[in-house]
């Protein structure tokens, strides 16, 4: 009979996030994910079989816990005021730590193509939602009505991806919310 597991498997997925959003894939050794996930070496390999299969799961988990409750703002789609939501939450989010997801691509996404086709995934939702939101935005007379949609979209995508990467220099300061404050005023009606 199969002994049941001594382990929380979602706080095992949580703790491991903070291990690889502080040392990368590369930079986290197996001894600090073990010890900090409160895993033994032989169950974590029955669990996950491998240090990649792993970060996986450990992605899988970040966005259904972390990223999934900030992005359903875009998917409400209450035209400026998810966007402005999303980039609230996106920036509390990952202000001083960087996003695991766009890290993981920085990091891997050249060589590995799992960590491509889930950030390739993510950028596309999150492009769709921002469409869906600028298009009510019009239609509420929120934003300028000669804006291109797509391409608008498409630069609030691709902020997210820099909001990302940027959080781990800025640290705490305001300079995210600086830049979303003026990123929306470009596009708002005046």
């Amino acid at each position: 009979m199969p002994r049941k597991a001594l382990y929380d498997l979602d706080e095992v997925l949580s703790n491991a996030v903070d291990v690889f959003i502080e040392h990368g894939y590369h930079g986290a050794v197996m001894d600090e994910i073990i010890a900090r996930t409160d895993f033994n070496r032989r169950g974590f390999y029955l669990e996950f079989g491998s240090k990649q299969q792993f970060l996986y799961r450990v992605i899988e988990h970040y966005q259904s816990q972390r990223l999934e409750p900030v992005v359903a703002h875009l998917e409400h789609n209450h035209g400026l005021a998810s966007v402005e939501q999303f980039f609230r939450e996106y920036v509390q989010l990952i202000q001083g730590r960087g996003c695991l997801l766009i890290n993981m691509v920085t990091e891997l996404g050249y060589d590995d193509g799992e960590i491509r086709s889930l950030g390739r995934h993510y950028l596309d939702r999150l492009q769709i939602g921002f469409i869906g939101c600028l298009e009510k935005a019009l239609q509420h007379g929120e934003i300028n009505a000669g804006i291109n949609l797509e391409s608008t979209a498409l630069q609030l995508t691709s902020y997210v991806q820099g909001f990302a990467v940027n959080a781990v220099l800025a640290g705490t300061t305001d300079e995210l919310h600086l830049a979303t404050k003026a990123l929306l005023g470009a596009v708002q009606k005046s």
